[in-house]
C-alpha cells in the first residue's frame, strides 16, 4: 500500500517518498456539559480535532477523532494511535530507498509531509522555519507545500459536502466521534467514485466524428490513445450504459 501511494505522490506532487501528508481539522461542536474549557480552542469556539493522514488523490489513509479541542496539533498527533505508531516505527513503511536519478547516493525514508506545528521526525517531513530561508529552502518549503495540500484539500471536500459540519454538531462528543469517521469513510468512496468518473470522461474525449461524414451518420471511438480507432453507425446503435457505442453517441 504504502509503495503505491508513494508512486502517486511522485506522479502527481513530484515527491518520491512521500506516502502521505499529515494535518488536524476542528470540528465545530455544542460546548458538552460540565466541560468548562476543554474543547474551547485558539480560534474562539468549541470544537473536537480530526486528526487525518491523506493520500495524493485526498483520500484518508488514517483519521484519529475526539482529542479536545484545546489541544494542539502536535499535541494530538504524538497521542494519536497514528502517532504513537509512527514514533515505535511499527507503521510498516517501506525500506529507505533512493531517490529518483540518485541511484549512487544514500537511501532516503519514506515520510509524511506536515506544516511548523509538527515534529521533525525520520518520517516527517516538515518546512523550513521563515526566519532564515535561503532561496534553495524556499524552493524545498513550495514543494513540501505542495504536497500538503492533498488533505487540507480533503477537508475541504469534506467540509462541503457534508453540511453539518457548516454548523456546531450538538450531539453527545461520542456520537460525533462516530458521525465523524462515518463522514471520512464516505469522502473516501466518493473519491474513489470521483476517480472512475474522469476516467470514463477520458474516454469521451476519444470520440470523434468521421472526416468524411457532414451528416454525423459515422463515428470513430477508441477507448484511448493507443487502441486502433473503430467505426460506428449510428442508425445502427444498440442502446446499453456501457456499450461503446453508447458511450460515444452521448458525445454527439
Amino acid at each position: 500500500m504504502w509503495k503505491t501511494i508513494a508512486d502517486r505522490y511522485n506522479e502527481l506532487w513530484n515527491l518520491p517518498n512521500c506516502v502521505g501528508s499529515i494535518d488536524g481539522k476542528h470540528i465545530r461542536i455544542k460546548a458538552p456539559v460540565n466541560s468548562g474549557s476543554s474543547f474551547f480552542n485558539y480560534k474562539g469556539y468549541f470544537s473536537i480535532v480530526l486528526m487525518a493522514t491523506a493520500d495524493a488523490d485526498g483520500k484518508f489513509i488514517t483519521i484519529d477523532v475526539g482529542e479536545y479541542g484545546r489541544n494542539s496539533d502536535s499535541k494530538v498527533f504524538k497521542e494519536s494511535a497514528f502517532g504513537q505508531l509512527l514514533f515505535k516505527k511499527k507503521l510498516n513503511l517501506p525500506e529507505n530507498a533512493c531517490l529518483p536519478h540518485e541511484e549512487n547516493d544514500p537511501t532516503f525514508p519514506y515520510y509524511f509531509v506536515a506544516d511548523e506545528a509538527f515534529p521533525l521526525l525520520d518520517n516527517v517531513m516538515r518546512p523550513y522555519p521563515r526566519r532564515s530561508l535561503t532561496n534553495t529552502k524556499r524552493i524545498f518549503n513550495y514543494r513540501l507545500s505542495n504536497g500538503r495540500k492533498s488533505v487540507e484539500c480533503a477537508f475541504g471536500m469534506m467540509a462541503s459536502k457534508f453540511r453539518i459540519l457548516e454548523r456546531p454538531i450538538n450531539f453527545k462528543t461520542e456520537k460525533i466521534e462516530i458521525v465523524i469517521k462515518a463522514i471520512c469513510v464516505l469522502h473516501n468512496l466518493i473519491r474513489v467514485h470521483d476517480a472512475i468518473t474522469a476516467d470514463v470522461a477520458k474516454m469521451y474525449r476519444q470520440v470523434f466524428m468521421s472526416p468524411d461524414d457532414s451528416e454525423l451518420q459515422r463515428i470513430l471511438y477508441r477507448a484511448s490513445p493507443d487502441q486502433p480507432l473503430k467505426h460506428y453507425k449510428l442508425k445502427t446503435v444498440t442502446y446499453g450504459t456501457k456499450s461503446a457505442s453508447f458511450l460515444a453517441t452521448r458525445c454527439l
